[in-house]
């Protein structure tokens, strides 16, 4: 595990001090940048707290912040430094006041419980070595009624893990993406109601963009 995140976090290094990789997630060459456009997803409104787990160069978060105005807050979350130090910039280019990045993994959410409203990510839970923990994350932050609005890469309940691995690298958001099945019972397990998986288009074959929707029992 301890592995495969340093993996990660080397792939997100390199492409945040090459500045190639502004927007959060999946910079290479196998699959698009990001798997879609979560601010939209979540129907974000004025007032609302947002948190953008991997928040990558924060243009989510930026855009949350737009769209939550300044009675809002929009944080990012992102565990590497390089990535962090691309996101604070553009922040302080947008001029943008209700902003706030945090260092950390989405495994161990450094928020208080109950004190999100909303919580998005565009193409990252894939890339977590625990899934199981993430999601046990993000339901103790939400407020209750709270909900996601997620953009991810999800494989068909079809294939196997290994077969999954063989389609793409882990840093690249394949080898480690969910199924749809284990998708939905991931959020069940983790308190979720409303939970809808939709695929959108297919990244390769068996593996497609999605969005993941699911609320926090209020």
């Amino acid at each position: 595990m301890t592995e495969l995140r340093e993996q990660v976090r080397r792939h997100y290094a390199e492409a945040a001090l090459a500045e190639s990789c502004c927007d959060d997630s999946c910079c290479d060459s196998s699959t698009p940048l990001g798997c879609g456009n979560p601010t939209a997803v979540a129907e974000l409104r004025e007032g609302e707290v947002v948190l953008d787990l991997g928040s990558g160069g924060g243009i989510d978060v930026l855009l949350s912040a737009q769209r939550v105005g300044a009675s809002g807050t929009a944080y990012g979350l992102d565990m590497t430094d390089e990535m962090l130090a691309l996101a604070r910039r553009n922040a302080a280019e947008s001029g943008l006041t209700n902003v706030h990045f945090l260092k950390g993994v989405i495994e161990q959410i450094p928020l208080p419980a109950e004190s999100v409203d909303v919580v998005i990510s565009n193409c990252v839970i894939n890339l977590s070595v625990d899934k199981p923990a993430v999601l046990a994350e993000i339901a103790r932050v939400l407020k209750p009624g709270g909900r996601i609005g997620i953009s991810d890469l999800v494989a068909e309940d079809r294939l196997a893990p290994d077969e999954r691995a063989e389609r793409g690298s882990y840093a690249g958001c394949i080898a480690g993406a969910l199924s749809k099945g284990e998708y939905e019972a991931g959020l069940e397990a983790a308190g979720f109601v409303d939970i809808d998986v939709t695929f959108t288009y297919e990244a390769v074959d068996g593996i497609h963009g999605a969005i993941v929707k699911a609320v926090k029992p209020a």
